[in-house]
């Protein structure tokens, strides 16, 4: 297996860590009051080897079916009831504490941007699985309101001008996204490049933390970003921005966040992995119930979860878009999901993509060996194990690892059983 280079994999953005959030009023700080939690453990769990664990999420919407199987008691259900779901203040912090592991004061497992568990694992900061996709679709690209002038939405070319300006002026266009090779980063690359701004040349690409990236647009050290939300939401609903595009209009039902933990944990606690993943499944079919919507999103804006206002929260889980600067879409297709279209099924040719992109872009070497990598990381067999254990129809359980051929936004396609074809195809690439 090639070897990532751990100095980079662990290179952070301390002056972004430096801002700090600026928080928007709370209307509900006790979430066990909307709760009806299970109190017996079901007769279906599994005898677990241990009944605690400790998980961490990052204040982002696609978090939900952790803090939902906690909140609502599925964790307990499945004979896990000493479960801890603990914030997490950036994505740096969760890879740290993964390092650490629950023996050390860290955690065993957690809400991760997908590729994380791969970039840990190749880096040999500690081996990782992945069990399942938390959600598809649901987060944005957003602008500060002064590129409202540029008409940017979907095709990034409409910024080229101002990204080429502002580079001859000296003082280029700043970008901030979460993690460098996460989701968010690559969403961000992927608009850039097809609008012909080279991310690493043209403009500066840099990581904040989820919950202090509208703080940073309000005090203009960035110009753009790219998260999941709520961020895009209330940056909107505090006029200091707009969304240019939410990234299903990039690709329709992408994969985004997993559920991932540690190895060792896993092939310890087999039995224990099985009942977290049992939970969690349950707890995304709970998610994508329509008429839990509300109580869900009062849950998750908490003080001890996101410490949002609801409004920030509520419409974009429903599907209804204000971007921002005059546009408004209702029951938008491309919505955030956390159980329909196979949305938590860890599909291997989705991680394939993910490590092509990281190719791409030079944070990992070319000649990786992509498909072990992903044999060695991917555990779509204990999904499938889980689903079963909680009576998930057959038909709901994909036969296959591959999604198939994937069409993005500007009509490139991915074979997965072919990606050096579509790594050539690229015209703007480190590779």
């Amino acid at each position: 297996m090639a070897n990532f280079p751990r100095r980079q994999f662990l290179f952070t953005a301390g002056a972004a860590a430096a801002v700090s959030i600026l928080a928007h009023g709370c209307s509900n700080n006790s979430p066990s009051a909307t709760t009806n939690p299970a109190t017996e453990v079901s007769a279906n769990a599994p005898a677990v080897e241990t009944s605690k664990a400790k998980l961490g999420f990052i204040a982002l919407t696609d978090a939900a079916p952790l803090i939902i199987a906690k909140e609502k008691g599925f964790f307990a259900k499945y004979g896990m009831t000493n479960v801890d779901v603990i914030k997490q203040t950036s994505w740096p912090v969760t890879r740290d504490n993964l390092a650490i592991g629950s023996s050390g004061g860290g955690i065993d497992g957690a809400h991760i941007l997908t590729p994380m568990p791969y970039l840990m694992t190749i880096s040999k900061i500690v081996p990782m699985y992945i069990l399942a996709r938390l959600n598809v679709n649901g987060q944005g690209i957003s602008l500060a309101n002064k590129f409202k002038e540029f008409n940017v939405q979907l095709d990034s070319k409409a910024l080229k001008a101002a990204a080429s300006k502002a580079k001859s002026d000296q003082k280029p266009l700043k970008f901030g996204m979460t993690f460098p090779g996460g989701t968010h980063d690559l969403w961000m690359r992927y608009w850039l490049a097809a609008g012909g701004i080279n991310p690493d040349q043209d403009v500066v690409l840099s990581p904040v933390p989820p919950p202090q990236m509208v703080a940073n647009m309000k005090v203009n050290t960035i110009d753009s970003f790219c998260v999941g939300e709520p961020w895009n939401a209330q940056l909107v609903n505090q006029e200091i921005g707009y969304s240019a595009l939410v990234t299903g209009e990039l690709w329709n039902n992408h994969p985004e966040k997993a559920f991932a933990m540690r190895q060792d944990w896993v092939n310890q606690n087999p039995n224990a992995a099985q009942a977290l993943l049992m939970a969690i499944i349950e707890a995304q079919q709970w998610c994508d119930k329509l008429e839990n919507t509300e109580e869900m999103c009062k849950i998750c804006s908490g003080r001890k979860y996101f410490n949002v206002a609801v409004a920030d929260i509520l419409d974009r889980f429903k599907g209804n878009i204000d971007y921002g600067d005059g546009r408004k879409k209702e029951n938008f297709a491309y919505r955030m999901k956390f159980w329909a279209d196979n949305a938590s099924y860890p599909y291997q040719s989705h991680d394939i993509w993910f490590l092509t992109e990281n190719i791409r872009w030079g944070y990992l070497p070319k000649d990786l060996k992509i498909q072990e990598i992903v044999n060695e990381v991917n555990k779509e067999d204990l999904w499938k194990q889980a689903a079963k254990a909680v009576n998930v129809p057959d038909y709901e359980i994909p036969s296959n690892t591959s999604r198939g051929i994937e069409t993005f936004f500007d009509g490139v396609k991915f074979d997965p059983e072919k990606p050096q074809e579509y790594l050539n195809s690229l015209k703007i690439k480190k590779v």
